[in-house]
């Protein structure tokens, strides 16, 4: 059995505790003591809050623990209340329902350099990975973008002696002008480096512009919010299915894997979110109006990324 396949776990909580302005570490452990679904480097669990949403979080402890989960959330103040729900409400000893973890954003095994890229909250999965490339022995680099010290979680750990050779904690104070010079650290892939990088959508999007060079397959993008799948200029329009001829309407509030998926079709997908490349799939006529993190700049005229990207002109022909 996969830990896709496994029913939801009741996990007790055992620390609820603030870390940074506005970022609580939650730890979760088996309530009779016994060894939790292990998990690798990259890997999230899914938790039901007590209002009922059902949100997901990177782990960031080290991956050889059986014992324990640890989530890292923040206060998100205008989002749907899934983290003031945990922060304010969920207190130690108190029980949650959580999904086995599940793995969209894992390191290579093979591969010995790694460069990690995290802008705020989106450091927790890069915990995880910079305790596992550690144990293995391998080599990696972080660039940690934040506002300020107050708000960055971990930045004791991170700051610890024995790391300033590998760890960058950049403070832009909120200032533009101030931004980490993506640039010249990407203009280069070092090593046969794996780029993984998560953070707010901006700070994606520019890694994404200055890895254009680099081999598609040595880049990761995980994202920590939902995606932007929909807009209020959004409109319907048709997909036409190469193969079988059917075509497709498209609502301006679904997606398009939304809408095969409604039509009967089983179509593969994991993340969702436009970074993991699992729906990628050909494009045949029409423009595109591409809203993920995936294709580079050379792959966006023939293909599409299903489970976010819409249509610019009315009607999209897709290899299926």
């Amino acid at each position: 059995m996969t830990t896709t396949d496994m029913p939801p776990m009741r996990l007790r909580v055992t620390r609820n505790e603030r870390i940074a302005d506005g970022i609580h570490l939650f730890e979760l452990q088996d309530a009779a003591g016994g060894a939790l679904p292990a998990f690798t480097a990259g890997a999230h669990i899914a938790i039901r809050t007590p209002n009922g949403l059902l949100r997901k979080y990177s782990l960031c402890n080290d991956p050889a623990e059986r014992n324990r989960y640890q989530v890292a959330i923040k206060r998100e103040a205008n989002g749907r209340g899934g983290s003031i729900d945990l922060i304010d409400r969920v207190k130690a000893g108190d029980n949650l329902t959580v999904a086995a973890p599940v793995n969209d954003f894992g390191l290579p095994q093979r591969a010995q350099d790694f460069i990690f890229i995290a802008g705020g909250i989106g450091v927790t999965p890069m915990m995880a990975m910079i305790r596992q490339v550690m144990a293995e022995g391998k080599r990696f680099r972080l660039f940690y973008c934040s506002r300020a010290p107050e708000t960055t979680a971990f930045c004791d750990e991170l700051s610890a002696p024995e790391l300033k050779d590998s760890i960058t904690i950049h403070y832009d104070y909120g200032d533009l002008s101030r931004s980490l010079d993506l640039k010249t650290i990407l203009a280069e892939r070092k090593n046969r480096e794996h780029l993984y990088c998560c953070g707010p959508r901006p700070l994606m999007e520019a890694v994404r512009l200055f890895t254009n060079h680099w081999s598609p397959a040595a880049v990761h993008f995980e994202a920590f919010s939902e995606a932007e799948t929909h807009k209020a200029s959004d409109t319907s329009f048709k997909v036409k299915l190469a193969r079988s001829g059917q075509t497709i309407e498209v609502a301006a509030d679904k997606t398009i894997l939304e809408a095969l998926r409604a039509h009967g079709l089983d179509v593969p997908s994991s993340c969702e979110t436009g970074t993991c490349g699992t729906c990628k799939t050909k494009l045949l006529a029409g423009e595109a109006d591409h809203r993920d993190l995936y294709l580079t700049e050379h792959d966006k005229p023939g293909h599409i990324m299903i489970c976010v990207s819409r249509a610019k002109s009315d009607e999209l022909t897709i290899d299926r």
